[in-house]
């Protein structure tokens, strides 16, 4: 039985950006659980009860936490099945696309006691506010930390350099990625990382679970994208199914590529956010060319870097200021739920879920 963890959305530079589109494919599904309702009406109790009842039945779960609380949950996947529930509130908003077939809402507003919330309406309103306030700060240090990492990344990118990689790269599909006929090719896309109110986060054991050979690619300016995105297309055309997974801090980069199907996993470190176990082969993408990194002096790339990680970790103090507010929130909203029939309704949903044929 395999469990694993990816976040489908994070706290970008540019916003909250969202993956949960990979969530609605009615062709792949059978089956998937939309819920609506605010806050703290019991979304995640939800989720993670029904996850208990599918590992309880020996199946594989994926668990999806939330980007802004990572011991909450977003959503929960049973491969097996082809079926997930997912909270389809903002700022992930999901929506049916084959209502009634494959999709089908779970209104979890229904347990708030009205009669007793709506006296309260003022301090909601104003929790509120102050809990999404704190994201404005968020997202402009986020930017800012963003702009000087892209410095490095155009200043290491030189064509020699990319060449290089390109090559590297080559060599790679030929020893790794041989044509695979019986296989899909089917990608799926995927955070592994993500900035939170704990800091950034970057969930290695969903690695070490689906993957034996860990490729581990040493890299501060972002070069790992030069060498993952041939290997992700070489990899699709031989019929291998991947998961891609994009930088954080740059979601139009990639940064890890897993191939659960051959167990193996190209994954991207760096001193702060290092690969914790052996990995299989290490490459240094920072001196591919011989400097240290390219054409970058040490002085700047440790400016750099040191005034990148401080405005982050401004980022992850104002997310921290925002869990609190958003936990005092939910404190307002918990007395006036009725979390009998939430768990009642996730007994329900679970036994729907595990009646299901498993896909062939």
């Amino acid at each position: 039985m395999s469990n694993v963890r990816y976040f489908l959305g994070g706290n970008t530079p540019s916003g909250f950006h969202s993956l949960y589109h990979e969530l609605s494919h009615p062709e792949r599904m059978q089956a998937l659980y939309i819920l609506k309702g605010g806050a703290g009406c019991g979304k995640s109790s939800l989720m993670k009860r029904v996850a208990r009842h599918a590992r309880a039945a020996g199946l594989d779960t994926e668990e999806i936490p939330c980007s802004g609380d990572p011991d909450s949950l977003d959503a929960v996947i049973l491969p097996a099945l082809g079926a997930a529930i997912v909270d389809g509130t903002a700022p992930h908003v999901v929506e049916a696309r084959c209502p009634g077939a494959v999709d089908r809402y779970v209104d979890l507003s229904q347990f708030y006691r009205r009669d007793e919330l709506h006296p309260r309406k003022g301090e909601l309103l104003a929790a509120a506010k102050a809990y999404q306030g704190h994201y404005k700060r968020v997202y402009r240090c986020l930017n800012a930390a963003r702009a000087l990492r892209q410095d490095l990344f155009e200043a290491a990118s030189l064509p020699s350099v990319q060449q290089k990689l390109a090559k590297r790269a080559k060599g790679i599909i030929g020893r790794e990625l041989k044509r695979d006929s019986g296989g899909s090719g089917q990608l799926s896309q995927r955070f592994l990382g993500a900035v939170t109110h704990q800091g950034h986060i970057t969930l290695w054991d969903t690695v070490s679970a689906q993957a034996d050979r860990i490729y581990e690619l040493q890299d501060r300016c972002g070069l790992a994208h030069h060498l993952l995105s041939p290997l992700l297309t070489a990899a699709l055309a031989a019929g291998h199914d991947a998961v891609a997974c994009p930088d954080p801090m740059a979601p139009d980069r990639l940064a890890h590529l897993i191939f659960p199907g051959l167990s193996l996993a190209f994954v991207t470190a760096s001193p702060e956010h290092p690969w914790p176990h052996r990995s299989y082969r290490r490459l240094r993408l920072d001196a591919v060319n011989g400097t240290e990194p390219a054409q970058l002096s040490r002085p700047k790339l440790r400016f750099t870097l040191r005034i990148a990680a401080a405005l982050e970790e401004e980022a992850v103090y104002a997310l921290a200021l925002a869990k609190t507010a958003h936990d005092e929130l939910e404190a307002l909203y918990n007395p006036h739920v009725d979390f009998d029939g939430v768990y009642q309704t996730a007994d329900a949903l679970a036994a729907e879920l595990l009646s299901l044929s498993p896909l062939p």
